[in-house]
């Protein structure tokens, strides 16, 4: 479909590809644009399915068989910005459709704690969600939007939204980002099987969202 052209009705299908964003490297590993990454890798744990490289797609792959058939869960090491070249890569050597493949990425406009579900529609400036749609040719994919808040929020309103998101979060940020992780992996049966309007739900319950600090006085 055309990029210009409005999202279709989300479908309800199973997930064959879940993908998470982050750059590698241990310098990164715990930077707030990893959101994807730590879920990602919890949601593998879970499974029982264990990453390693391909080469083939620049990225590390697990596998998982779940009850709605063989799963391929994806980290791209190509860094952020490049996070198509692998997500297009799996989806075209394994015949993977947008519409089966869910991307888990840190969001700046949610605060840290929320986490939502979303359907196509555009990619608010977040470079990995603009790769991604170049290389799917579609913006007709799910999003799994894990909130990590903006630095226009915060103590350093000033602060680039470039290095905001490379810095490691506040420990109470940290604790709030980890439990709306653990709530989405809670939902991870029915994001999987494709229940996504039930998983949304299960995203609202009992969500703890941390509010900004107050802006420092001179």
């Amino acid at each position: 479909m055309s990029l210009a052209s409005r999202p279709s009705a989300p479908p309800e299908r199973a997930l064959r590809l879940v993908v998470g964003l982050g750059n590698p490297g241990p310098e990164y590993e715990r930077t707030r644009h990893n959101a994807g990454f730590w879920w990602v890798e919890d949601l593998a744990h879970e499974l029982g399915a264990r990453f390693s490289y391909e080469k083939r797609f620049q990225a590390e792959v697990a596998s998982a068989r779940t009850a709605m058939g063989d799963l391929k869960l994806v980290k791209p090491l190509t860094f952020m910005n490049l996070s198509g070249q692998a997500v297009g890569a799996v989806a075209r050597f394994h015949g993977i459709e947008p519409a089966e493949i869910l991307v888990a990425h840190d969001e700046l406009d949610l605060a840290p704690g929320d986490v939502r579900l979303k359907f196509g529609g555009g990619h608010a400036g977040h470079n990995g969600l603009k790769d991604i749609d170049r290389h799917l040719s579609s913006r007709d994919y799910w999003r799994l939007r894990i909130g990590i808040g903006h630095p226009r929020d915060s103590a350093t309103p000033q602060k680039p939204v470039a290095d905001w998101v490379l810095e490691r979060p506040r420990r109470e940020e940290q604790d709030a980002i980890e439990a709306a992780i653990e709530r989405a992996l809670l939902a991870r049966d029915l994001m999987l099987c494709g229940a996504f309007p039930r998983a949304s739900a299960c995203l609202g319950a009992a969500s703890r969202v941390i509010p900004p600090p107050a802006p420092s006085t001179p």
